[in-house]
């Protein structure tokens, strides 16, 4: 429990485990569903068991980043927790760096899992801002793609699935997310939205839909994901995690990637293959003819190769390409990239 009470709060419907659901129904949104929208401004009030990760106490929370310009040179404004019971909206421009460094023990535990959509601009902002090494991460993008693996369904490695995307399909969710595209739309109007104080009941509650039906949509991926999926979900969450958080130690003080398992992974008759992050230099000028007209070169090396690529576009870095996946396929993209630079 909280140690204290947040000033302000509001109610919102979280849904019910499947496990708590009858047969006939996706999804219940009920009086036993409706729980507290906390707004917090002090270590204080937030629960202990969060602030002080135990292996006694592990938890599992959907988990959240708003601000402006979210990335290493933005501004975090709002990071949102949903456990079970409530939802925490950490104001991070009333709290400041005070409240957010209260949070880091629980953001680099391996005892807190942390379950979010897309995880690389939070980490990046979370790290470059305020030192948090984000950890034990199960990315929700990563999980759609890999149970379209398990299923038989073909995607590139950086296919993603939009949230929007996630909440809609049945499998997951199977509910529309107009709201979304409102705030969107005032985003564009005023890309400082989320720096505005007090948060009107709008923010409030496009906070708490970003995280509210994480926790729903993690038990129905745990589910379906296999032992040798599970695997790649933990160590692609920690390539993802250090994707655009680069440093002069090459990683050495983040948490260790997943060790290979020796055995029970390879249903299909392959070892599971150890994964990488390499980050490419390219040298002024040169990022054009990585990318090409219309993007068709970069997406000519992204078929030929099971990795995936990243660009740091208009937040940056400007001057890196990020390759995420099997060594082998790695080493492809960035010899293939490589032959670009030097292409005349």
């Amino acid at each position: 429990m909280a140690s204290s009470s947040p000033s302000h709060s509001y109610l919102t419907h979280l849904p019910l485990h499947p496990s708590h659901q009858g047969d006939s129904e996706k999804r219940v949104e009920d009086d036993e569903s409706r729980v507290p929208i906390h707004i917090v401004t002090a270590a204080s009030q937030l629960p202990v068991e969060f602030l002080e990760p135990s292996p006694q106490s592990k938890l599992v929370i959907g988990f959240d980043c708003e601000g402006v310009d979210l990335c290493r040179k933005g501004t975090l404004c709002v990071m949102q927790l949903a456990f079970p019971d409530a939802v925490y909206l950490v104001d991070a421009i009333e709290g400041g760096e005070e409240l957010i460094i209260a949070c880091k023990p629980a953001l680099e535990s391996n005892y807190i899992t942390k379950v979010i959509h897309d995880c690389k601009r939070d980490s990046e902002a979370l790290y470059f801002q305020f030192g948090i090494k984000l950890n034990n991460v199960v990315d929700t993008q990563i999980a759609y793609s890999l149970i379209e693996e398990q299923e038989g369904r073909k995607r590139l490695r950086d296919d993603y699935i939009s949230f929007v995307g996630l909440l809609a399909d049945p499998r997951y969710c199977g509910k529309s997310y107009d709201e979304k595209e409102e705030v969107r739309v005032l985003l564009r109007q005023d890309p400082k939205f989320w720096r505005h104080r007090p948060l009107s009941e709008q923010m409030v509650r496009a906070a708490a839909d970003d995280v509210r039906f994480l926790l729903y949509i993690y038990h129905q991926m745990m589910e379906k994901l296999n032992e040798r999926s599970l695997w790649y979900l933990a160590v692609r969450g920690v390539l993802y995690c250090r994707c655009f958080c680069l440093n002069s130690n090459n990683f050495a003080d983040w948490p260790s990637l997943p060790p290979i398992p020796v055995d029970n992974l390879n249903a299909d008759g392959s070892d599971p293959k150890e994964e990488i992050l390499s980050v490419l230099d390219i040298p002024q000028g040169k990022m054009g003819l990585v990318i090409g007209k219309r993007g068709a070169t970069i997406l000519s090396i992204k078929q030929s190769c099971n990795a995936e690529i990243l660009t740091g576009g208009p937040k940056g870095p400007p001057d890196k390409v990020f390759i995420i996946g099997p060594v082998k396929e790695v080493r492809k993209a960035e010899a293939m990239i490589r032959g670009r630079i030097l292409d005349i």
